[in-house]
């Protein structure tokens, strides 16, 4: 039972991961601002959501009755969420997915201080791949990194972080409804920075697809933290890394440089050895997961 529920929390991490490497691909496709991105990003993934959790009768255990767990995890959610879009503007798809990236070492921090869940070793060792990939893309593009763009996309890793452990400490905690609040609180802040009106029609179709996708990535990765170790279920996430790096190359034509790839290639290493469980335990205990 343990083992099968590892396995769903993997499947739906890694396909949070590809959903949300269509952030940068999204929010670079279109000319409005970041803060016209982010208000109709977050009206469509409203209206989405609203209509989900209407549509399967949960709108009262999902919204009506998150309690303060469900709250915390909306307010953190705005707050990375408008951070992440923001950075995408400012600095390259790949500079955002790699420090994005650093989520996992964080995750798996504040578990181990909040939690007391103590990292396994192939977990460490595939966030110190994970991390020595890390600099070497960056050694390879230090001159192009956008310093407020840079720190912005620290702010994603260290709210996705957050998420993760609190959905890990209480995991009766609700995903939908906590989505939609977040994208709530999201409206009004951007309309007191833009104006979305003057958007094209074009481009505000762009953007609902773009709400469709991130609504849809948001609940697989809630649901997925749930199912595993805060610190894992960081590491697993990072694959939104490399599959970032490859949309933007192939769509956008940011040709990664020859670190970016050998750094790449270590991050995707780190993540594969750092999501494999731990081999079954002898003298008939319970096998774990690392």
């Amino acid at each position: 039972m343990k083992h099968d529920k590892y396995l769903s929390g993997l499947a739906l991490m890694l396909g949070s991961a590809l959903l949300f490497s269509t952030a940068g691909i999204f929010t670079k496709a279109v000319a409005a601002s970041g803060w016209e991105v982010i208000f109709w990003r977050a009206l469509f993934s409203a209206m989405l959501t609203a209509g989900l959790l209407l549509w399967r009768g949960r709108w009262a255990p999902e919204v009506t009755r998150m309690g303060r767990s469900g709250l915390l995890a909306a307010v953190i959610g705005a707050s990375g969420t408008a951070a992440f879009l923001s950075a995408f503007k400012l600095t390259g798809v790949a500079n955002v997915a790699l420090i994005y990236s650093a989520t996992p070492m964080v995750a798996a921090l504040l578990a181990w201080v909040i939690l007391r869940e103590a990292p396994g070793i192939k977990m460490l060792a595939g966030a110190a791949l994970g991390i020595l990939g890390i600099l070497v893309i960056l050694a390879g593009s230090l001159g192009e990194i956008n310093l407020l763009g840079d720190l912005l996309a620290l702010v994603m890793a260290l709210a996705l972080a957050l998420l993760f452990v609190l959905y890990r400490a209480r995991p009766e905690t609700p995903s939908i409804g906590p989505t939609l609040l977040s994208c709530l609180f999201l409206l009004p802040i951007a309309l007191l920075f833009s104006d979305p009106r003057q958007t094209p029609l074009v481009e505000i179709g762009v953007m609902a697809c773009f709400g469709l996708v991130f609504a849809a990535a948001s609940v697989l990765m809630f649901e997925a933290a749930k199912r595993l170790p805060s610190g894992q279920a960081g590491l697993i996430s990072n694959t939104e890394t490399p599959f970032a790096i490859l949309l933007a190359w192939v769509i956008l034509g940011e040709l990664p440089v020859t670190a970016t790839v050998i750094g790449g290639t270590l991050v995707l290493i780190g993540v594969v050895l750092g999501s494999l469980p731990r081999r079954r335990a002898q003298r008939g205990r319970t096998p774990s997961m690392t």
